[in-house]
């Protein structure tokens, strides 16, 4: 190639054969400027490069690739410079923008002329770029990987129920959460590599092996009941296939099942007791919407049967609207029971009963509920005679009154306690002596003696009338 460079072939003919090796080859004068160039890349011919002719090679150039221009020239110029060639990449202003080229300068003969061979690094720079491009979606989805591994470890190991991840192969545990560590009485990492019949009872072992068999085939097999190794109880197990790289694998629940006792058959007694007592019971849920209740509480609310309550609110029936339920209510979130809380029952016929009324609070999933008894006091006090002119005798007694009468009736009923009160202190003041009794209570004897008959303060005799 140098002989044939120091021959006699024009400058033009040796362009055309250097570019026919390169994409581009520049004719350049001693002090860069260009003489000739020849295209022998396509894409290249299209940007207008043949307009360079008679400028000067660092004048085609961006500011930050002159800088190269110029070194190339200045070590073209050097003696044996063709020893230490070296290829340098500068940067062309086109119209379609910045071209990237690599170019090779030789000197071409004795006459004083250069030639620079260049290729057009686009390609190149395309296939770095996809090149990052791919690297970047491949450190991506490795990211995404791995948190997405995260969240499954702690989504695993946060499940209360146990979970074991076993070989469909060969039937061995390959990974467990905390809760079958729990459950096997096992430490962290002895689960790993076991056979999954180990886990079970002896004579529950092909019964296991027989389940894995037809959940191979199948996703929708019922549970397995069977009992666990070294007394650990009954057990319901699941198993569903699934592959993980093209590898299949078993994804297995266990849900122990409490040992039978006797507390089903006390929770169906005490219901049978509860719909047989005398005194009304009602459930309720946090909004006071009835629940279920007992036959009393049916009859007292004069309803005909148990759907025509459930879903209604026991303020329909239960207390002065507005007042006693919510008091009640407010009692039982404080203290979690109330008891022996007078108040009265409407019916839906339109009927008022005297009652008392004990309630308690207790959770219900994630809220509450509350438990009412009824009992009707009207009933039993109209079992005890009472005298017509019977009133209350302290202060406290007429407190007791409060929810049971309206307030022109309490009113009534202190009248007549304050009367009977100063009465009898007439009475014990003058030693029984009704007529000074009348005198320092400034009413008439005869009116003492009415009032005396009223209050049932003693016995008249016919001669005091």
């Amino acid at each position: 190639m140098a002989d044939l460079v120091k021959g006699s072939l024009p400058a033009g003919v040796v362009s055309a054969f250097l570019a026919a090796v390169g994409d581009i080859a520049l004719i350049l004068s001693g002090d860069g400027m260009i003489v000739d160039i020849t295209v022998g890349h396509g894409e290249l011919a299209s940007q207008e490069f043949a307009d360079w002719v008679g400028t000067a090679w660092i004048d085609t150039v961006t500011i930050e690739s002159r800088p190269k221009v110029a070194e190339m020239l200045a070590d073209a110029a050097k003696p044996g410079a063709q020893k230490a060639l070296r290829w340098r990449q500068v940067n062309h202003v086109t119209p379609g923008g910045d071209v990237p080229i690599r170019y090779l300068m030789l000197a071409l003969g004795d006459d004083d002329h250069l030639i620079a061979i260049g290729r057009d690094l686009r390609g190149a720079a395309v296939m770095q770029q996809r090149l990052l491009q791919a690297q970047q979606a491949i450190e991506r989805d490795y990211i995404r990987q791995r948190q997405s591994e995260i969240r499954y470890h702690m989504l695993f190991d946060s499940v209360s129920e146990p979970v074991l991840i076993v070989d469909a192969e060969d039937r061995r545990i390959r990974e467990a959460n905390p809760a079958a560590y729990r459950l096997l009485d096992a430490s962290p990492g002895d689960l790993a590599g076991r056979a999954l019949t180990e886990i079970v009872a002896p004579e529950h072992r092909d019964d296991l092996i027989a389940y894995l068999g037809a959940a191979e085939v199948t996703d929708d097999r019922a549970p397995l009941g069977l009992r666990m190794v070294n007394g650990r109880g009954d057990a319901s197990l699941a198993a569903r296939l699934f592959r993980q790289a093209s590898k299949p694998l078993f994804i297995v629940r266990i849900e122990t099942i409490p040992e039978s006792n006797a507390v089903p058959q006390f929770d169906a007694l005490l219901g049978s007791v509860i719909e047989r007592m005398p005194d009304s019971f009602v459930l309720v849920d946090r909004e006071l919407n009835v629940l279920t209740a007992n036959s009393a509480f049916l009859e007292m609310t004069e309803v005909s049967s148990i759907d025509r309550v459930v879903g209604l609110q026991l303020g329909k029936w239960l207390g002065r609207p507005g007042i006693d339920l919510e008091l009640i209510v407010g009692q039982l979130r404080e203290h979690g029971a109330v008891r022996n809380v007078a108040t009265i029952m409407r019916g839906a016929a339109g009927s008022k009963e005297e009652i008392e009324v004990s309630a308690v609070c207790a959770p219900m999933g994630d809220s509450e509920c509350f438990g009412f008894t009824i009992r009707d006091v009207a009933r039993r006090e109209r079992g005890v005679p009472v005298s017509p002119g019977d009133v209350p005798r302290s202060v406290g007694q007429l407190t007791e009154l409060v929810g049971r009468m309206s307030l022109k009736d309490i009113v009534r009923e202190s009248t007549d306690l304050i009367e009977r009160l100063c009465i009898e202190a007439a009475l014990v003041y003058t030693s029984d002596n009704r007529a000074s009794a009348a005198e320092i209570l400034g009413v008439s004897r005869q009116s003492l003696y009415s009032k005396l008959h009223r209050h049932g303060l003693g016995n008249l005799v016919p001669a005091e009338i």
